[in-house]
């Protein structure tokens, strides 16, 4: 075991010796974040229309699309969350690592390919296809922005977590700092580089995050002669509860309400995939529908052999670290991978571990960065496109005038995640991002199917879905355990959580679908049953596309 935390800061860092290796460190971190930023510049300068910056000119193939899609979904709450989930709870933590990758087989069989031959550049294009345009795409556009910023919330607070652990900053302030960094870092790679640049920035992401992810996965399961057995042995010994942290029932089961919370957070992470405006819009890159699907695939295959490696991150660092150590670090474990690297590499003062651990905080940092831009420019663009183009401008802005109002659109919600990415810095990145998908599930996928393959479906009835979708998602959440009431909510001291569980999934998302239908069926507006069927050709054989 290698020296144990400082208790004045909580970090390995601070301990005796580090300092000495923190020029290495910043080093290695600082040739990743200016890579990431070259890639943004150059890929900037082949920007050059609406077409350029919203969907990258739809000239990526399946293959490169595939491994950008990994990247965007691949976030700190994969790489950081679901490791610390894993580290403190076993087995309950690595219901997340399922739930992720389960959720796209719902995007490739529902969503991917008809969404992708339906629209143009957002979720709005295609709900406003045979809908009344101005307020399904206004409706359209807040659900984008809000999911969006709910799913930044975690970044950031992973983007704070992290760095603070890099640079052994302790401080409420030097952690909102790092926040705010982050922020302008995004809003840089957004506006310089548009679709291409943030493609790109998350291919080389994801081939960074693989690669750091297999070394760390190798050597703790050398460090354990390749025995599964004997690292979860190690990890339940270490955990202090025994067998139990191996069994179903540490964080989920224990009680009513916390099974309920379990099949809230299943629903949501199996359904919220198909809703997220960032995932949505990666489908428009590619030029065929044939691409779409393949790069779907892709990102199954690479997906799904991460999430296996991040089972062995969290119980090795169960193993070889215990719960304290990682809670003192940080309450919600999201940096038990990193600390994991650190302990790996030798520990706190050797020379090996500060390189394993800078490196592997820079591929964590590097994802962060990857995938705060694609969802800034999910919303951006859905405020450009949507919002301003077509419901402020009435459909005759130009290409020019478009882009300039999501660069703008890009530093507002900038702005926004940055105030409250501070206030979350210290609330689990993984359940933080559950959130984000239970408001997609809600909001975004009910309407979606139902414009796709329900022929009565209105324009009432899609308003009530996402306004009722979004608004009970949101409510909930914010009078749930995850704001007030608990030791690890956003806001401890108060106590004002009505709902008990920390997913509003279970209520909200049935919610979602049943004011579709009740909107629909009150509704006085006639479906157009022509343009459904134009629709229903355009989505499923990819006939006027683009």
């Amino acid at each position: 075991m290698s020296q144990p935390l400082s208790l004045a800061t909580g970090l390995p860092l601070a301990a005796e010796g580090a300092s000495e290796h923190r020029p290495l460190i910043i080093t290695l971190f600082a040739i990743f974040v200016v890579a990431t930023l070259v890639i943004t510049v150059w890929a900037g300068r082949q920007t050059r229309n609406a077409a350029d910056f919203y969907a990258g000119g739809r000239q990526f193939t399946g293959f490169q699309n595939g491994l950008a899609v990994s990247g965007d979904y691949m976030s700190a709450a994969s790489f950081l969350g679901i490791a610390g989930a894993i580290a403190l709870f076993g087995y309950d933590g690595f219901l997340y690592s399922i739930g992720f990758l389960v959720a796209w087989l719902v995007a490739l069989l529902l969503v991917a390919e008809p969404l992708r031959n339906s629209g143009r550049y957002t979720m709005g294009d295609v709900l406003a296809y045979r809908m009344r345009q101005r307020p399904v795409r206004t409706a359209a556009g807040a659900s984008t922005i809000v999911v969006s910023i709910f799913y930044l919330l975690a970044q950031m607070a992973g983007a704070g977590v992290l760095v603070s652990l890099l640079l052994g900053i302790t401080s409420d302030g030097g952690k909102v700092a790092i926040v705010a960094l982050v922020g302008v870092l995004m809003i840089v790679y957004v506006t310089i580089g548009g679709m291409k640049g943030t493609t790109w920035v998350q291919m080389v992401k994801a081939v960074l995050l693989i690669i750091g992810t297999v070394l760390i996965t190798v050597l703790i399961l050398w460090k354990f002669h390749f025995n599964v057995s004997e690292l979860l042995g190690k990890a339940a010994e270490n955990s202090g509860k025994g067998s139990a942290f191996l069994e179903p029932g540490l964080k989920y089961g224990a009680t009513a309400t916390s099974k309920l919370d379990f099949l809230s957070l299943g629903i949501a992470l199996v359904l919220g995939t198909a809703g997220l405006p960032h995932i949505l819009i990666r489908f428009y890159t590619v030029p065929t529908a044939k691409a779409a699907r393949k790069s779907v695939n892709w990102a199954i295959g690479i997906i799904g052999v991460f999430y296996l490696m991040t089972i062995v991150l969290g119980f090795g660092a169960a193993a070889l670290l215990k719960p304290k150590e990682i809670t003192d670090s940080n309450p919600a474990g999201n940096t038990a991978a990193p600390l994991a690297a650190l302990e790996i590499g030798g520990g706190s003062g050797s020379t090996g571990g500060a390189i394993l651990l800078a490196v592997i905080s820079a591929v964590a940092f590097a994802t962060i960065l990857a995938v705060v831009a694609g969802l800034t420019l999910a919303s951006s663009s859905s405020f450009a496109h949507d919002i301003y183009a077509n419901v402020i401008r009435k459909g005759k802005a130009t290409d020019k005038e478009e882009v300039r109002a999501a660069r703008w659109a890009t530093v507002a919600i900038g702005i926004v995640s940055i105030g409250l990415g501070a206030l979350a810095r210290d609330l689990n990145v993984a359940g933080l991002v559950a959130l984000a998908f239970a408001v997609a599930a809600s909001a975004n996928l009910p309407t979606i199917l139902y414009s796709l393959f329900w022929k009565r479906f209105t324009t009432q009835g899609a308003l009530w879905s996402i306004y009722g979708g979004l608004a009970s998602s949101v409510l909930l959440v914010l009078f749930s355990p995850v704001v007030s009431s608990k030791p690890s909510s956003m806001f401890p001291d108060v106590d004002f959580a009505w709902f008990p569980l920390e997913n509003p999934g279970l209520i909200s998302i049935p919610l979602g679908f049943l004011l579709g239908i009740l909107g629909t069926f009150f509704s006085k507006d006639e479906p157009d049953k022509g343009k459904y069927a134009e629709l229903e050709v355009r989505s499923l054989t990819g006939t006027g596309a683009h």
